[in-house]
């Protein structure tokens, strides 16, 4: 077995047994202000690019949706949705996270660097946290471009996250937030998960050691998409929980944009 492959058994292994307790995380948001607030936050971005067209005429493709968040605000908001994840077990907890709305959702077992639909396939793209777990982005970039209809647009939501293995700062950064978390009694978002293990993933992952969101801008100019960042989304979209946690890797917002 080569070192891909092998990255790859231990990758869905990993996800294949977190996915109930990810699932909790993803149904406390559906629970919760969150789920108005991400609901919005995706809405409004999507309608400015498309304005004047009925939500029923959007195909938006969900790549890496996990518990199914995403894909169920999107369908919830009349949009037409493809949900794909590499990991059965995620999926499984998506269509049952979603309950009614699962029948107005065309999930997908889907590697998201080996896309399968045709070219020109949607016009909106969307995903989370997803990016900097790839072995190979510049691949997963390549045929989510594929696959985006001309007019169409990309919304990546992501991080800097492990970061911190690599930038003695970014890690004294980490364990101050570590630390903020136990001053401050707020609930830790590492419980739960086995964090040798993320940090195992993350050493094989390149993206751990890339400066983002420069390196996403950069390469997808290469692809000739119209391209922006929003380093502040966090501000609109994180939890007072979220901050405290993960204040030293601030979520981020790439946005490509295919020419018409």
């Amino acid at each position: 077995m080569d070192q891909l492959q092998n990255y790859m058994c231990k990758n869905i292994a990993y996800w294949t047994k977190r996915a109930p307790g990810y699932s909790d995380v993803n149904q406390e948001e559906l629970h919760t202000a969150q789920r108005s607030v991400w609901s919005q936050a995706l809405d409004r971005r999507i309608q400015a690019r498309f304005m004047g067209t009925s939500r029923r005429e959007i195909h938006v493709l969900d790549i890496g949706t996990g518990p199914g968040f995403f894909a169920i605000i999107l369908a919830e908001s009349g949009y037409q949705v493809t949900a794909i994840d590499y990991t059965e077990a995620m999926l499984e907890q998506a269509k049952k996270n979603a309950g009614v709305l699962a029948e107005r959702i065309d999930f997908r077992q889907m590697n998201a660097e080996a896309l399968t639909f045709p070219d020109h396939s949607f016009d909106v793209i969307v995903s989370r946290n997803l990016t900097w777990n790839l072995p190979v982005p510049e691949q997963a970039y390549a045929h989510w471009v594929r696959v985006l209809k001309p007019g169409g647009i990309l919304l990546n939501f992501d991080a800097n996250w492990y970061r911190y293995l690599y930038d003695t700062r970014a890690e004294a950064d980490h364990r101050a937030d570590r630390e903020n978390v136990r001053i401050f009694g707020t609930a830790d978002d590492t419980a739960g998960t086995d964090v040798d293990a993320m940090e195992a993933i993350a050493r094989q992952t390149p993206l751990s050691r890339r400066i983002r969101p420069q390196w996403d801008l950069e390469l997808l100019k290469g692809f000739g998409l119209t391209v922006s960042a929003d380093t502040e989304v966090w501000r609109q979209v994180w939890t007072q929980e979220e901050w405290v946690n993960n204040a030293s890797t601030p979520l981020f917002l790439v946005t490509a944009a295919r020419t018409a």
